[in-house]
């Protein structure tokens, strides 16, 4: 009996073993940013400023099943007067903070939700279909500082309601659906190579 067990243990183990794994991503490439490109983004970020915020798209690739897009942002004190709570249906998002600090508040329930139109330029281009509020009922709210990491998944409202002078972070955008556009090294050139906004 000890025999067969350990024939059908086998047998069972060489089944796993020749079954073959495919990757998500065939034949991909990985993407490389050099340090120097994203400073030049960061260094143009103030210049770029709409509504007290300067969101810019470094990259976004294809890794098979999904897009995942970098970008670096710049917000500035005055945002959070008036700022609006904004929510992503498809696009989670992880910031981590390079530089400054300020407060988060995050929350699933959102206050005078309204859906942003398909034009909206930040729907088109960095993070899809998704509205925005007044507020976050029940939010909770997160101290930033330069080294911490937050992780904000899709559907979840999130709301900077301080800023202290100014503050500055990377962003990784995860697209499981595909909702937003490619942008490969070429396209982040000729971005870069565009006067900044002054």
């Amino acid at each position: 009996m000890k025999q067969i067990a350990l024939l059908l243990i086998a047998l069972a183990a060489l089944s796993v073993s020749s079954q073959q794994m495919n990757p998500s991503c065939h034949e991909c490439a990985a993407t490389y940013i050099p340090r120097e490109e994203i400073d030049a983004y960061l260094g143009r970020a103030p210049g770029r400023v709409v509504n007290s915020v300067s969101d810019q798209q470094v990259r976004a690739v294809d890794i098979g099943k999904g897009h995942v897009a970098i970008g670096v942002v710049y917000r500035n004190g005055l945002q959070a007067e008036g700022s609006a709570v904004a929510e992503h249906d498809l696009v989670s998002e992880v910031y981590y903070i390079l530089k400054g600090t300020g407060t988060l508040v995050t929350g699933p329930e959102i206050v005078g939700w309204q859906p942003r139109p398909a034009t909206n330029e930040n729907v088109r281009l960095l993070n899809g279909p998704g509205g925005n509020g007044a507020g976050i009922r029940n939010g909770q709210a997160h101290q930033l500082r330069p080294g911490d990491v937050i992780v904000i998944p899709a559907g979840v409202g999130h709301w900077f309601t301080k800023v202290d002078g100014e503050l500055r972070y990377l962003m990784v955008r995860i697209d499981p659906d595909k909702v937003t556009p490619l942008k490969d090294e070429a396209a982040s050139k000729a971005d870069l190579a565009r006067p900044a906004i002054k």
